[in-house]
């Protein structure tokens, strides 16, 4: 018999995600996390960066800007700022998003135009990485367009 947890991923839109998982991978304040079922209660920040649910032989990916990830030993629940299925994101608005905040970064005259622009350039550098893991994963699997 296969264990699971109740997997909830909610945005401000609504919820992206809910249903039966195995495990869970996420983008912790200290580090990327997997969590399996009857995990110890854990509570954290989110940093940008992808979201894996595993049930079964698939997988879903979803990218997470910021939010909060709350474990109990039969549910975990991730609160997300913004959540897209990583088959939702576009490489070239992630890349250009990445230049602009490159730039801003370069031509920022305060402090507070700098930490701005490292939390933009963040999210794309993390957009980029969620997308070219989708890439890797469906070649691998045979499942690439």
């Amino acid at each position: 018999m296969v264990v699971s947890m109740q997997v909830d991923i909610v945005s401000a839109e609504g919820s992206i995600f809910s249903g039966k998982a195995e495990m869970v991978f996420a983008q912790a304040a200290d580090g990327e996390v997997g969590i399996l079922p009857h995990h110890t209660p854990f509570l954290s920040s989110l940093k940008p960066g992808q979201v894996r649910v595993i049930y079964g032989d698939e997988e879903d990916c979803f990218f997470i800007n910021s939010g909060i990830i709350e474990v109990q030993p039969e549910v975990l629940t991730i609160l997300a700022d913004t959540a897209i299925r990583a088959e939702d994101l576009d490489q070239a608005a992630a890349e250009e998003a990445k230049r602009n905040a490159e730039d801003a970064m370069k031509n920022a005259k305060f402090d507070t135009d700098i930490a701005k622009a490292q939390v933009e350039l963040a999210e794309a550098v993390a957009q980029i990485q969620a997308i070219t893991k989708l890439r890797d994963r469906l070649h691998k699997t045979g499942l690439a367009k």
